[in-house]
């Protein structure tokens, strides 16, 4: 029996930074909806799956076993809630032994969270949250139909997924080293400490590398791709650096937060090839990984490299024609004789 993964953020797309920018809110109702339309997805193949899904405090998990299709085996993964990161790292770590495809429903932060612990799973990432670069903005019914005819083998998963890129950080500071991955982008913020993780002043934003870029993005990922765009199964990145907008050469009108567009002043933009790395020379400082600032620095040299060793995410499309055009979501069945 095909086994599929599911895990749902609770914490996802609520933060201060949708607040701050003036951008809607991601509910627990909303996540409660896309997850039953998730496991409705799930029937589209004949071949009845398995379904785990990550326990959680706020209902979503009791909610959707409570309103699954019957045809469905469905139950909560066995493991401690912390209501942190660590939950999502915590179940794809076990979905990476026992799952055929897994669905994640977060922003770019839960995305990475579960694609560093889930190897070579094929990955259904669906927008749910603040940042929302990697995710797809995907009805949740087309992203269980797509996990459920990768998971059952009706196609071919090599033929529908991509394997995304990461950037590795290695930071050397007064403390020690420090080391950070992240997926889509990984951004450098001129503020001593984490604190509430919301960019209201862009002049904050001194640079970082993107993996992916375009201007449709979020974020600093909107910034690079305004400059120049990089498919998201292209080979490496770009590095940016940014300033004053008065006083740099360049300036980018992008969107840098959700509810916010802006003008940042470029200094530089490199393109980079895989394990290219880029180096960067800072004093206090935050770095943070797909929007989430995690990592406080003072007097460091950053190193960002951009390898191509990230998750498999599935192209949902794809998979869908792909099944399609295999005739797999067809059913034949003699017509009754006539009487």
């Amino acid at each position: 029996m095909a086994h599929i993964g599911l895990i749902v953020n609770p914490s996802a797309g609520r933060d201060i930074r949708r607040l701050t920018g003036g951008a809607s809110v991601v509910d627990n109702y909303a996540k409660r909806s896309t997850t039953v339309c998730v496991l409705d997805g799930l029937t589209l193949v004949d071949e009845t799956v398995s379904v785990e899904i990550m326990p959680d405090k706020t209902g979503i998990a009791e909610h959707a076993i409570g309103e699954a299709p019957s045809e469905l085996d469905i139950s909560k993964v066995e493991m401690p809630i912390k209501e942190t990161a660590a939950d999502t790292r915590r179940a794809a770590a076990h979905f990476r032994e026992t799952a055929d495809a897994v669905v994640v429903l977060g922003g770019d932060g839960t995305s990475r969270d579960a694609a560093l612990e889930l190897g070579d799973v094929p990955l259904v990432s669906v927008s749910t949250g603040t940042n929302n670069v990697v995710p797809t903005p995907v009805d949740g019914t087309v992203a269980g139909a797509a996990a459920a005819v990768i998971a059952t083998a009706v196609v071919d998963a090599e033929t529908v997924t991509t394997r995304h890129g990461k950037i590795e950080v290695r930071a050397d500071d007064v403390n020690g080293e420090k080391h950070l991955t992240g997926l889509a982008t990984i951004g450098i913020t001129d503020r001593p400490f984490v604190g509430t993780r919301a960019l209201v002043d862009p002049t904050e934003l001194l640079g970082g590398v993107v993996s992916r870029a375009h201007p449709a993005a979020i974020g600093l990922t909107s910034v690079a791709g305004c400059i120049e765009p990089i498919a998201p199964d292209a080979p490496g990145g770009a590095a940016l650096r940014f300033g004053d907008p008065d006083e740099t050469p360049r300036s980018v009108r992008a969107i840098l937060a959700p509810g916010m567009t802006t003008t940042i002043g470029l200094e530089s933009h490199e393109s980079l090839d895989w394990d290219e790395p880029a180096v960067f020379e800072l004093q206090d400082c935050v770095i943070g990984a797909d929007g989430e600032r995690e990592v406080e620095l003072a007097d460091a040299t950053v190193t960002m490299t951009p390898t191509a060793n990230g998750p498999r995410l599935v192209d949902v499309d794809g998979a869908l024609q792909a099944a399609s055009e295999k005739g797999a979501l067809i059913s034949d069945r003699p017509l009754a004789d006539a009487e």
